[in-house]
Order: C-alpha cells, then sequence, then structure tokens
C-alpha cells in the first residue's frame, strides 16, 4: 500500500509537469507518428483512429486516403504526403488533449526520461523498473523540499527577512505536496469531476 502511494504521488508529480516537457506524441519516433507509418503501410485507417477523437475521424480519413493516392506517384510526392498525413495526425491528436500543435520534433528530441520508462514497462508487461524510478524521485522531492523547509526554520525568528525565507520554503512545500497528492488521488479527481457537472446542471 505504501509503495503504491508513492508510485501516485509520483505521478501526480509527472502529471503536473508542464506538457511541452513531457509530449512526446508529437516527435518523429513517438507512438503517433509510428502509428501513422504502420497505418500507411497496412492501408488500414484504423491503426490511427483511436489517436483521435470522433470529430476528427472524418478529416483523417479523408487525408488518409489522399495521402495513399499521393504515394502512387513517386518518392517525392510519398514523403511530402507522409509528412502531412503525420502533421495533421498529431495537430489533431494534440487538439484532443487540449494542447497546442507546435510541429513533429525531430527523432531522438529529448522527453522526461519516465516517458520511455513508462512505455518499456508496458511492453516488458512489467511496472517494476518504472515503480522504483517513480518512487526514488517521490522520495528525492519531498525529502529536498522538507529538509529546506527545516532549515529556513531554524533562523526564521531573527528578522523578517529570515522569516520571510521560511515562509516562502514553507508555502512552496505544502502547495507541492498538495498538488501532487491530489492530481494522483483518481478518486479524488473523478469526485470532483462530477460534483463540477452536478454544480452545472444546478445552474
Amino acid at each position: 500500500m505504501k509503495n503504491t502511494v508513492l508510485v501516485l504521488i509520483g505521478l501526480g508529480i509527472l502529471l503536473a509537469t508542464p506538457a511541452s516537457i513531457m509530449a512526446h506524441c508529437d516527435t518523429m519516433d513517438g507512438p503517433v507518428v509510428t502509428a501513422a507509418k504502420q497505418a500507411l503501410d497496412k492501408k488500414d485507417v484504423n491503426l490511427v483512429l483511436i489517436w483521435v477523437d470522433k470529430e476528427s475521424e472524418p478529416e483523417i480519413k479523408s487525408v488518409f486516403e489522399k495521402t495513399l493516392a499521393a504515394r502512387k506517384h513517386g518518392q517525392e510526392a510519398k514523403e511530402v504526403a507522409d509528412q502531412y498525413f503525420f502533421e495533421t495526425l498529431v495537430r489533431l491528436h494534440r487538439f484532443g488533449e487540449g494542447e497546442p500543435y507546435t510541429g513533429i520534433k525531430p527523432v531522438g528530441t529529448h522527453v522526461c526520461e519516465v516517458i520511455p520508462a513508462a512505455d518499456k514497462a508496458l511492453e516488458s508487461n512489467s511496472e517494476k523498473a518504472l515503480m522504483n524510478m517513480v518512487q526514488e524521485k517521490v522520495k528525492l522531492g519531498v525529502t529536498e523540499l522538507y529538509n529546506m523547509v527545516q532549515e529556513k526554520k531554524k533562523n526564521a525568528s531573527q528578522s523578517v527577512e529570515a522569516g520571510r525565507e521560511y515562509v516562502d520554503a514553507y508555502v512552496s512545500f505544502i502547495h507541492y505536496v498538495e498538488k501532487v497528492y491530489e492530481t494522483a488521488n483518481l478518486s479524488c479527481e473523478k469526485r470532483s469531476s462530477e460534483e463540477a457537472q452536478t454544480g452545472s446542471l444546478e445552474e
């Protein structure tokens, strides 16, 4: 149970990380473009429809058919058409996530190290290495902020400035712990969503 809580908090930390840092679905070697390549090679649009919402299906299907047709007109036309399809798919996928589209990043673009670890966990059918990684980051993060608060607390009464430094450290620590815990607490998130829907209906 303890390990599970640590992992959930750790995932909360990761979820609180800016999307531009975490994203890997907008890279040429990410899962979205990989799925797009497979779909084109197998001529099966269903392989990419799972990456977009239902409203985006018509546009994806249309661009997919045009891409297949363009591929018949030589290597240059194939490369241009494929890239346009990749960009359309990634753009609509990002839109479905509520994130802006800023282009497709090249192969090898840096992403947070936990992302390939998470993919590897899924591929190997084992979350052990991923869990160890997340647990270690949680321990380091909480310990670092906790120790900072304790250190600032020692001199908090010496001056107003020292007191403010303690307060800044305290607020950072409390907000951090609160944010990652609430994000990681899936039941809390579900309850908040249900409450929001209930509130909108009452209005």
